[in-house]
């Protein structure tokens, strides 16, 4: 299980997910089989779009969409997990 930080709250994921969620080319499928699978309960509405606002790359209208955020941020979450590793990786090559 691989842990994402975000500014609002975490996000628990199995490496399957990890893997599954941010790789080359479309991931929609992926992320669309994991949603059900990964636990975002503890995750409001409010506090999912705003995280979501930050990045400026949907709008209020498209934020209000609660699953199509929930595929996003695990997308997102997959992909910082991942950026997370390869900076550990590189310190200890250092």
């Amino acid at each position: 299980m691989k842990e994402a930080y975000f500014e609002r709250f975490t996000i628990q994921m199995p490496d399957d997910a990890v893997a599954e969620c941010h790789h080359q080319g479309q991931c929609d499928a992926d992320v669309e089989y994991w949603q059900g699978k990964i636990d975002l309960s503890h995750i409001s509405d409010d506090k999912l779009s705003a995280e979501l606002s930050e990045y400026g790359a949907w709008n209020d209208d498209e934020l209000s969409d609660r699953q199509a955020n929930e595929l996003r941020i695990i997308w997102i979450a997959a992909g910082n997990i991942q950026d997370d590793e390869r900076e550990r990786e590189n310190e200890v090559q250092s």
